[in-house]
C-alpha cells in the first residue's frame, strides 16, 4: 500500500474545511480567511475561487447526489420489527419532488457556512452565488444535508431530495436547497456543538446501508429522518418529519463530536471530559469510554460499522463495536509520536487515514495483526483528512493552508 502525491495547492490561510463533490470531480477547500476555491479532482486546477463569508468561512456542505431507488420502494413493504407510528406518511402521502423546492442549477450546489452568521449557496459548475440564508448574528459552524420525510427520490439524473441542516449558536435551523427556512426548532440550552443525521434505509436497490439484500440482521431503523444535536448537558433527538424532539440524552459535560453508525444503531459523542459515550437509541441504552489523554474530538465509524476510531491522545484507538459493543473490550491502540489531529475511515472499504500535530499521515487496516499499511510525513500538521467518494484518494488541509491530495494504491 502506496500513498503517493497526486497534487497540492495553496490557500490563503489556515484550511477550516474540505469537501468533496458526490461525483467525486470537484474538491471544495475554505480557508479561514473567508474565499472558497475549487479544484478539479484529476489535475488540481483551479476550476473557480468563491468569495465565501466576510471575516471567514467555517464549513462546507455538498447536496448529496442521486439516490437509485424510492421512498416508496422501501415502503409497499414495511419491515415488522418497526412500529407503524416510526414510518412516517405511507406512501400515498408521499409527495413528489417540485422545482420549487429543489431548484436545479447548472452544476452540483454547495452550502457553506460562515462567521457572518449566514448559509450561502453555491452553483459550483458557474461558480456563481445563488442564495443566501440570514441565521442572525452568531456563527454558522455545522451543516448536515439530511433526507427529507415525505418526499419521494425523482430517480436517477435529478437532485437527491434533501434539507440542511445548520445551527447558529443555540439556534438550529432546517432549510430547503433554494435558502428558505423549512423549520426553526426552538433554542437549545447552550450552544450547539455538533449535528448529525441517523443514516435511514431508503430504498430496495440492495446497496442502502442496513437494507435487508446486503446484511441478512439489520438494525430496525424508523423512516422518519431524524438528527443528534449536541450541547453542553445533552444531546436530543429531532425528528425531521414533525420537528419534534424524539428523545434526549443528558450528558453532564461538553460535547466535541457526533457520529452514528452507518447501521444506525449507535450514536456516539467525544467529550471535553474526555471520554467517549455511546448510546443505542432503540433500545435506551449506554456505555462509556474514558481515560483519554485529552478532548475527544475525532470520530469515524468503518462502513460495517463494526469499527470506531476515535482520537484524545497519542494513539488512536479503535473500538470493536460488533455485537453488544465494546464494553469490557480493550481497544486496538494505533500510535503516534504527538497528538492525533484528524482521523477519517474510507467511505466504502476498511482502510482508515490517521495524522498528527507532528505532521505524519499514517494509513491502517484496523482488522490486520499488522494494521499500519503506509506512512507520510507532511510539511505541517493536518487540520481535515477527507476521502473522495470512491476511495482513491485522500484530501488533506494544513495549518499552512496547503491542500495536498494524495493517491491510495
Amino acid at each position: 500500500m502506496n500513498l503517493t502525491k497526486h497534487w497540492a495547492a495553496t490557500l490563503d490561510d489556515y484550511v477550516i474545511d474540505l469537501a468533496w463533490s458526490p461525483d467525486g470531480a470537484t474538491l471544495a477547500a475554505a480557508s479561514t480567511a473567508g474565499p472558497i476555491s475549487l479544484f478539479a479532482t484529476a489535475d488540481g486546477a483551479k476550476r473557480h475561487e468563491l468569495p465565501g463569508h466576510e471575516n471567514g468561512t467555517n464549513a462546507l456542505a455538498w447536496r448529496p447526489g442521486c439516490q437509485k431507488s424510492e421512498v416508496r420502494d422501501q415502503r409497499s413493504a414495511p419491515d415488522p420489527a418497526i412500529p407503524s407510528s416510526a414510518l412516517g406518511p405511507p406512501a400515498s402521502d408521499l409527495r413528489p419532488l417540485t422545482s420549487d423546492l429543489w431548484p436545479l442549477t447548472s452544476g452540483s450546489l454547495l452550502a457553506s457556512g460562515g462567521q457572518d452568521g449566514a448559509v450561502k449557496f453555491w452553483d459550483t459548475a458557474a461558480g456563481q452565488h445563488i442564495t443566501t440564508a440570514k441565521l442572525g448574528t452568531a456563527w454558522v459552524e455545522h451543516l448536515a444535508w439530511g433526507p427529507v420525510a415525505g418526499v419521494v427520490d425523482p430517480g436517477p439524473g435529478s437532485p437527491s431530495p434533501a434539507t440542511l441542516a445548520a445551527s447558529a449558536g443555540r439556534d438550529l435551523f432546517l432549510l430547503n436547497p433554494d435558502g428558505s427556512t423549512r423549520h426553526q426548532f426552538k433554542p437549545a440550552p447552550k450552544t450547539i456543538t455538533a449535528l448529525a443525521w441517523q443514516p435511514v434505509a431508503i430504498g430496495d436497490s440492495g446497496q442502502a446501508t442496513g437494507d435487508r439484500k446486503s446484511n441478512p440482521s439489520p438494525v430496525p431503523r424508523p423512516l422518519s429522518p431524524v438528527i443528534a444535536v449536541a450541547c453542553f448537558g445533552s444531546v436530543c433527538l429531532w425528528r425531521g418529519d414533525d420537528f419534534t424532539a424524539q428523545k434526549e440524552f443528558p450528558y453532564n459535560n461538553g460535547i466535541h463530536a457526533l457520529a452514528w453508525s452507518p447501521d444506525g444503531k449507535w450514536l456516539v459523542s467525544g467529550n471535553q471530559d474526555p471520554s467517549v459515550h455511546l448510546w443505542i437509541p432503540a433500545e435506551d441504552a449506554e456505555l462509556h469510554m474514558s481515560g483519554y489523554e485529552s478532548k475527544v474530538k475525532y470520530l469515524s465509524f468503518d462502513h460495517t460499522s463494526r469499527w470506531l476510531a476515535t482520537g484524545g491522545g497519542r494513539d488512536a484507538c479503535i473500538w470493536d463495536c460488533s455485537g453488544n459493543g465494546p464494553e469490557g473490550r480493550e481497544p486496538a491502540m494505533l500510535p503516534h509520536d504527538a497528538p492525533v489531529c484528524a482521523l477519517a475511515f474510507q467511505n466504502t472499504h476498511g482502510l482508515l487515514a490517521t495524522a498528527s500535530q507532528d505532521g505524519v499521515v499514517r494509513l491502517w487496516s484496523p482488522e490486520r495483526q499488522q494494521p499500519l499499511r503506509a506512512t507520510v510525513k507532511m510539511p505541517a500538521a493536518a487540520t481535515k483528512l477527507v476521502w473522495s467518494p470512491d476511495d482513491r484518494y485522500l484530501a488533506i488541509g494544513s495549518e499552512k493552508g496547503t491542500v495536498y491530495v494524495l493517491k491510495a494504491d
